[in-house]
């Protein structure tokens, strides 16, 4: 089992920068590829980000490459979602989520999930 729980959401700005933690307990963390996704309300959830276990392969979304990094501390067994240049259209409720193996943009493909933190962007 690997428990989450994001933190660092709020309200900002458009311009401004957020960024949001993933804290991970639970043995199965080891080897977890890690994914950020996000739901706006009447929207459905969407990948953001991924990062593997190692750290040396991320993915994202084309809306938030070259504003959006994801990265990850295995020795404190969290993972990170620095947002820069934040738009309104950023405006939601961010997830992590966990998978053994590698990074999937499938929100299908994840088995634990935390309970998200709301990131709004105001214009």
């Amino acid at each position: 089992q690997v428990q989450l729980v994001e933190s660092g959401g709020g309200l900002v700005q458009a311009g401004g920068s957020l960024r949001l933690s993933c804290a991970a307990s639970g043995r199965t963390f080891s080897g977890s590829a890690m994914g950020w996704f996000r739901q706006a309300p009447e929207a459905e959830r969407e990948f953001v980000a991924g990062i593997n276990w190692s750290g040396d392969i991320t993915d994202y979304a084309n809306s938030v490459k070259g504003r959006f990094t994801i990265s990850r501390d295995n020795a404190k067994n969290t993972v990170y979602l620095q947002m820069n240049s934040l738009k309104p259209e950023d405006t939601a409720v961010y997830y992590c989520a966990a998978r053994q193996g590698s990074v999937r943009v499938s929100s299908t493909r994840y088995n634990y999930w935390g309970q998200g933190t709301q990131v709004t962007v105001s214009s």
